[in-house]
């Protein structure tokens, strides 16, 4: 068995299900559609309320260096023009209030963003790295700035998507943003032998399939992350079978446009929508004929959580567990690789990374 084992820096996001993306560590971006809870309150862009019961001209005075600092601070965010120029958090989250009050930015993503930023700079603060603030601003900037670029002009994933890297590299912003809620010095690769065989198979032409749990919505962050230095050819070609949901919340789909992605709809969630079953079904035998073809070129490593969900904790023991497999999905993928044109191994792949973004103790939908 292929072992991958992840300490995070500190915990992340707990999450329930709601809103678009962001889903965490021991092989641990995002949940989409689902509401992040945040440990703290966003701090408020609005200036506190003064009050004053002095005499008449100290409260106009006071207004005089009202207007004049709310002069100075209007003159500053003008030159805030993309999330790209902010120079602190209290920037960063200004440029979303203000696209939010311009209508350029819905109020539900809006909320996410606040909610996102104030549980990332928790997250980091905690790692006691010297370069947290700076950590926390230059990944968060460019979160918000392709987060609004997909808003204004919404990425549309075909059933494979090939990860983009230029002009924009989506891959390496997907590492480094996760790369600090990672700690490395505790966390390991069991079996690395393994995946040297497993390399070695697929550069010479044959496919290999990962039957893997599902830890976090940031599996594919972490397992690439832990591969990146030993076996970057894995880490970079892997390609995710990957539900609905993380390619269709606007807080989540940046992320996702950085990795090779199989599309489908999660048999789980088929019937939420009862006009939509017949289309999620073709999509699905789309994606299936797509990995198929696929697989007869040779040369994939695939990963897939049968299970169609995360793993969740034990209410009793709260120990972690993996999440039922569905077996129909894994015979799926048997006669996938036996009827391709070239040799296909599969293999068992063990995931601990719940710590970076855990799931909600039920699911929710």
């Amino acid at each position: 068995m292929v072992i991958l084992s992840v300490h995070s820096s500190s915990s992340l996001y707990n999450i329930t299900a709601a809103l678009p993306w962001i889903s965490s560590s021991s092989l641990s971006i995002a949940h989409s559609c689902s509401t992040l809870k945040q440990s703290g309150s966003v701090r408020s862009l609005r200036s506190s309320a003064v009050f004053c019961d002095a005499k008449a001209e100290m409260v106009e005075d006071k207004k005089k260096e009202s207007a004049a600092a709310t002069a100075v601070s209007a003159s500053a965010s003008h030159e805030l023009r993309t999330f790209l120029d902010a120079r602190s958090g209290e920037d960063l989250l200004y440029v979303v209030q203000r696209e939010a009050e311009e209508g350029k930015l819905p109020q539900n993503v809006a909320q996410g963003m606040l909610e996102l930023y104030q549980n990332y700079r928790n997250a980091v603060l905690k790692t006691k790295d010297p370069k947290a603030d700076e950590i926390v601003l230059s990944n968060m900037a460019v979160a918000f700035d392709r987060i609004f670029l997909d808003v204004k002009d919404p990425f549309e994933f075909s059933p494979h998507h090939k990860a983009i890297r230029e002009p924009f590299d989506y891959y390496v912003f997907g590492q480094n943003y996760i790369r600090p809620l990672i700690d490395f010095r505790n966390s390991y690769v069991g079996n690395v032998s393994l995946f040297t065989e497993i390399e070695e198979t697929v550069q010479k032409g044959e496919n290999v399939i990962l039957i893997s749990n599902h830890q976090t919505e940031a599996d594919p962050a972490v397992i690439a992350l832990l591969l990146e230095s030993t076996h970057p050819y894995l880490a970079e070609n892997m390609i995710y079978v990957a539900g609905d949901r993380v390619i269709t919340d606007p807080l989540c789909k940046p992320f996702s446009i950085g990795r090779n992605l199989l599309c489908v709809y999660s048999k789980k969630h088929m019937g939420d929508v009862p006009e939509l079953v017949d289309m999620k079904k073709k999509a699905n035998t789309r994606s299936l004929k797509e990995m198929a073809v696929l697989l007869r070129g040779g040369s994939k490593i695939i990963w897939i959580a049968p299970s169609g969900g995360r793993d969740r904790p034990d209410p009793v023991t709260q120990e972690w567990s993996p999440a039922p497999f569905d077996p129909s999905s894994v015979d799926n993928m048997r006669r996938l690789v036996e009827h391709a044109a070239v040799p296909g191994h599969i293999y068992p792949l063990a995931v601990l990374c719940n710590d970076i973004m855990p799931p909600p103790p039920q699911c929710t939908g």
